[in-house]
């Protein structure tokens, strides 16, 4: 990030801190109840944003090298992910042309050539198609038109998206709304892939984004955990098109008001969250980075998969460099786990209740305004009604 922004959101901070305020929206926002139980609604999400709209697999360095590859299937498509002999990133539908089966499971390294479970049938990282069993049996087939079916892909500032469904080419920068150079440079293509872990939670899945998307629960929700570390109440918001930044302040940043400009530090004074539209998130954390990323579960508006991966500044070969990142994956899981998701489960069996038939948004919450706002206009719904604040 520039010296120069991270200047001028430190003036922010220390603005909000002396006002006693934080970012704020202009209105307050009435969010429908229909936006986490709708089953139509989840159609339109299944199919608008977990089929048409590209999504974030993974950072550059889960698969750094030629002959890695990652598989995906969170979204409902099997997703191969490869990298070929040029470090080009390829992706295909995981699906074998002969009789359907997956011909990659889980990530790894070192592939020339996946085949088949079932019946041998074998793919290049190219995803062509290098053998099919006896030819005679086979007369018509060759590589064709029986090669794995390709979906876009892009990589640009160490992140790889994949569009599920066939067709078209993917925009980095348009994806990134202006982000790009900010998160280049973070250098995430220079980190290493510690570990990721995967939570089967009975709610929507946009719960898990709404979590990060405000800081005023800080205070109370983890008031024994993580409050003691961040300025309460306050966090600096900026959309960037259908994206966001979140700035939260740790309480030491104030000890910069006695330090020259030239000296401040954003970044080892606070946490930043990077919300890229519709369901991932990058976690700027000081010594390491997290994403998270968050699928409904099938059909279902109440099942959700979350994903969560920690990446280390550099690998972890140690025994003690494991136990510190096993330590800091240990806090960041149970921050979630015994905190923000027992109380998302409680949220949303009250969506059930016909208590309301909306949630408010604070003008303290404009992160959450924002997104729900892109994500309805997105959908073609409805704009939730807004008050004057």
């Amino acid at each position: 990030m520039k010296h120069s922004t991270q200047v001028e959101l430190i003036k922010r901070v220390f603005d909000m801190h002396e006002q006693k305020t934080t970012s704020m929206g202009d209105n307050i926002y009435r969010n429908p109840i229909s936006d986490y139980i709708c089953s139509d609604q989840a159609q339109l999400e299944h199919q608008q944003l977990f089929r048409d709209h590209p999504l974030v697999m993974c950072l550059t360095s889960h698969m750094p090298n030629p002959g890695d590859y990652v598989t995906d299937e969170l979204s409902g498509v099997p997703v191969l992910v490869t990298r070929n002999t040029e470090g080009q990133v390829r992706a295909f539908l995981n699906v074998c042309r002969h009789r359907g089966s997956q011909v990659a499971h889980g990530s790894g390294s070192g592939k020339k050539v996946f085949v088949c479970p079932y019946h041998a049938w074998s793919y290049d990282l190219e995803g062509r198609s290098r053998s099919r069993g006896p030819s005679e049996a086979f007369p018509d087939i060759c590589a064709d038109n029986a090669s794995l079916v390709p979906l876009p892909a892009v990589e640009k500032n160490g992140i790889i998206w994949v569009k599920p469904t066939p067709g078209g080419d993917l925009d980095a920068d348009d994806l990134l709304q202006g982000l790009g150079p900010e998160l280049a440079s973070f250098k995430l293509e220079t980190t290493s892939h510690y570990q990721t872990s995967n939570l089967h939670k009975q709610m929507n899945w946009k719960l898990v984004i709404d979590t990060f998307l405000e800081t005023w629960h800080i205070g109370t929700l983890h008031r024994q955990t993580v409050a003691p570390i961040f300025q309460p109440n306050i966090n600096v918001f900026d959309a960037f098109g259908r994206n966001g930044r979140f700035i939260l302040p740790r309480r030491s940043i104030l000890e910069l008001q006695n330090q020259p400009e030239a000296e401040w530090d954003l970044l080892k004074h606070s946490a930043i969250i990077y919300l890229l539209f519709p369901n991932t998130l990058i976690v700027w954390q000081g010594d390491h980075i997290e994403t998270w990323r968050s699928f409904p579960k099938g059909s279902s508006t109440d099942e959700c998969i979350a994903e969560a991966a920690l990446y280390s500044p550099e690998p972890a070969t140690s025994e003690r460099a494991k136990q510190h990142w096993d330590k800091n994956m240990k806090l960041l899981l149970a921050t979630v786990e015994e905190e923000d998701f027992p109380v998302c489960l409680d949220i949303q069996r009250g969506f059930r209740s016909n208590a309301q038939g909306f949630i408010t948004f604070g003008r303290n919450e404009p992160g959450l305004t924002h997104y729900h706002h892109q994500m309805r206009s997105l959908l073609g719904l409805r704009e939730a009604p807004a008050t004057s604040g």
